[in-house]
């Protein structure tokens, strides 16, 4: 298995956003306000592009958004790949955490990586979210 993290476009992440996290709303819905804004990563399997996450970074924490690995390859490492990628090169830009939107079932992949649940939770189409962070970085 040969793969590999690029930096991508922002639009080169919307397709696979769409088809693992929204596949029944219109492709505008995984479209985010600052997209344009945030560095864009992809991990590629075999040259094919297979799972995507996007970081902004803005006084001096970073969120990372939308992860999303091909149904069909979950499970394999790639995900955990990529946010491993993400959040050393988060660290690397100095930032003094890094947190996340987590989807309520997804909370035990994030406390993998450290993270811890907040209080803080909210519901965005019928789905139930819990923000998570982790400092990484103390200057």
């Amino acid at each position: 298995m040969k793969t590999k993290i690029t930096q991508l476009s922002a639009s080169e992440t919307w397709i696979l956003r769409h088809n693992v996290m929204w596949p029944t709303k219109p492709l505008d819905y995984v479209k985010l306000p600052k997209d344009l804004e945030g560095t864009h990563f992809g991990l590629w399997k075999d040259e094919i592009l297979v799972s995507v996450v996007s970081l902004f970074i803005e006084d001096g924490s970073a969120q990372f958004r939308k992860l999303a690995t091909e149904t069909d390859k979950q499970g394999n490492g790639y995900g955990t790949a990529l946010l491993s990628y993400v959040m050393q090169y988060a660290s690397d830009q100095k930032v003094s955490k890094i947190w996340c939107n987590a989807r309520t079932d997804k909370t035990s992949f994030y406390k993998k990586f450290g993270m811890i649940e907040t209080d803080r939770r909210f519901t965005k189409g019928n789905q139930d979210y819990v923000i998570m962070e982790k400092v990484i970085w103390k200057g």
